[in-house]
């Protein structure tokens, strides 16, 4: 039997209205979504994907934007409608109903003052018609299909009391309470682990096909769309550049943009002096023309493999050192229970009896899953959060019983990257002043003017430019935020950063700029780093040895590849077949397994 045609997206255009002129954010779009698959779209931010989704929802915001083109084909239960020419109360009809949205941060989209099945309830009433028992009983079974665990306690749980994972699965709940035929999902697993997002890739999977419904998924990560996806749409600045089967895209890209898309992945199987960027297979010229640089993906990233001799020589420098820093049965501990005289019962050990060393120029990469320990830890180390007991000794002086004036004097050699350089800025303060500050504030360097002429050199070194430093924050995207972090944390002359998941919430094409540059600072001023991340591919690619963090505890420490390619323990082994790998031998087996003779897919 054929699988019919959806929905039918022709020519959309949505266009925003800006101080700086006309955006077209989605430029003559056309595809097609059949009953039953699942469309990735794909691109960075600003490619116009999540704008597509909204447009589809008809949920932009007028003003600035406007659908200006186009049709929107749905070929619903009844007939087909053009959802770019209906009315808002007939859309209203379809939105939620029929056509369902999960969006990327499920913190902001669920409401903090009303509980989880109350919210969930509110969408089955609005739209089914059902009692409040009946929305009761409704909610409780989806949690159960969504797999939430202990479902009626979450129904009454506030968002602030569940996990990450555990608020994507309401939201899910959410979306799919009306057995809606498309599904789109905007970046629904972007914050999350790896092995929680493994979970939640299988979970929509299996509930499409329990409602023989049809996703849109939308992600800047092509990994995420070979575990998920059938067809892949490549998104760049508004228009469709490329399209066609996943097994295609990844076989044979054609596009210098999806060629560098797939090569900025942290490969698993190879380690690499840098990643590739999308600047290797495409540049601009003055007057904004693609100029395409002729090379495949295999042939780019052949020319960054270190060979294991190369690696050798390296670590056997790096260990004959006498160690920077030496954590010693370090334990933070925060209270969780106290009697009714106010006395503490119980603990959360965030940090549990923890030691490593780590030696002048390495990287250490720390990984685990959220609620691991790995940032405490982090934090613990540089003094940021309380140590319960331990040694940390940084150049044999123990950070933990220095005074707060020899604290503040160590600060100038240890700094860290936080995660969110959004909050990490200061918004009402220029970037240069923010780069400046902490020079104030440790007397670098004899005037402001001095200190004016060192920012501007930090900000050429991240790749920005010096007519930035009166710019605010807001100015600049995510991945020239997080440089902006990393000028300011060279401004005191460090020799030691903590990067605490300082590029998860960044585009691949973005976070590969930001690992080459931590990475080509290490080898120009000898840095020595802690890079915290969930994502084992990157610890990977960054780290020379890792320390697998479980419960507060190191479940595994030692050689980076050798962990990957051998790993000891079980909760390792699960990070790491969680980590959405994009290999063509597994995207040819899932497309075997498919059978559709209309779309072959």
């Amino acid at each position: 039997m054929e699988n019919k045609i959806l929905l039918e997206v022709k020519n959309l255009e949505t266009h925003f209205k800006t101080e700086e002129g006309l955006v077209k954010a989605v430029n003559d779009v056309s595809f097609d979504l059949y009953r039953g698959e699942t469309i990735g779209i794909v691109g960075e931010s600003g490619s116009g994907k999540s704008v597509t989704s909204l447009s589809i929802m008809r949920l932009i915001p007028e003003p600035p934007g406007k659908i200006v083109g186009g049709q929107m084909i749905y070929h619903g239960k009844d007939r087909p409608v053009d959802l770019v020419t209906i009315s808002e109360e007939e859309m209203r009809g379809y939105r939620g109903n029929e056509i369902a949205m999960i969006f990327q941060e499920p913190m902001t989209s669920l409401n903090p003052v009303f509980t989880c099945g109350d919210q969930v309830m509110e969408a089955i009433t609005l739209h089914q018609k059902t009692s409040k028992e009946e929305a009761r009983q409704l909610t409780l079974e989806l949690f159960e299909k969504v797999e939430l665990p202990t479902p009626e306690r979450i129904l009454d749980a506030y968002p602030h009391q569940l996990s990450g994972g555990q608020k994507q699965r309401v939201m899910i709940a959410m979306a799919m309470s009306c057995n809606p035929d498309i599904l789109i999902a905007d970046e629904p697993t972007t914050a999350l682990d790896v092995t929680v997002q493994k979970t939640i890739l299988q979970l929509m999977d299996d509930l499409k096909k329990k409602i023989d419904a049809s996703i849109i998924f939308i992600t800047h990560d092509l990994g995420v769309i070979a575990e998920i996806a059938d067809r892949v749409i490549v998104m760049y600045r508004g228009n469709i550049v490329e399209q066609g089967s996943v097994l295609d895209i990844f076989k044979n890209p054609k596009h210098p943009y999806t060629k560098g898309l797939l090569a900025c992945r942290p490969p698993l199987g190879k380690r690499l002096s840098k990643l590739p960027t999308v600047a290797d297979f495409m540049s601009e010229d003055a007057d904004g023309n693609m100029l395409e640089i002729d090379a495949s993906v295999e042939e780019m990233i052949e020319k960054v493999i270190i060979h294991p001799e190369e690696t050798k020589a390296r670590h056997a420098a790096l260990y004959k050192q006498e160690p920077v820093l030496q954590v010693q049965n370090l334990r933070t501990w925060f209270p969780s229970k106290k009697n009714f005289f106010g006395k503490v019962t119980d603990y959360v050990k965030a940090v549990d009896d923890v030691s490593f060393d780590v030696y002048p120029g390495e990287t250490l990469g720390l990984v685990g899953e959220s609620g691991c320990g790995k940032t405490t830890l982090g934090r613990t180390i540089l003094r940021l959060a309380p140590a319960r007991e331990g040694q940390v000794l940084f150049k044999g002086r123990d950070i933990l019983t220095l005074s707060k004036a020899d604290m503040l004097d160590l600060r100038k050699e240890m700094q860290i990257i936080f995660q969110d350089p959004y909050s990490s800025l200061n918004p009402r303060i220029t970037i240069g002043n923010a780069i400046m500050e902490p020079m104030q504030v440790h007397g670098v360097l004899g005037n402001d003017n001095e200190r004016k002429e060192r920012v501007v050199e930090l900000l050429e070194t991240v790749s920005l430019h010096g007519h930035h430093f009166n710019r605010y924050p807001h100015e600049f995207s995510g991945g020239q935020r997080q440089r902006i972090c990393i000028a300011r944390a060279l401004a005191l002359n460090p020799k030691f950063i903590i990067c605490d998941e300082s590029v998860s919430a960044l585009d691949v094409s973005v976070q590969a700029q930001v690992l080459n540059l931590l990475i080509d600072l290490r080898e120009q001023y000898q840095f020595t780093y802690i890079f915290i991340s969930h994502d084992l591919s990157v610890v990977k690619f960054m780290s020379d040895r890792m320390v697998v963090m479980n419960s507060g505890k190191i479940e595994e420490m030692g050689d980076a590849d050798e962990i990957y390619n051998n790993p000891q323990r079980e909760y390792t082994q699960k990070l790491i077949s969680a980590i959405p790998k994009g290999e063509l031998s597994d995207i040819e087996a899932r497309a075997a397994q498919k059978n559709n003779p209309q779309t072959g897919y």
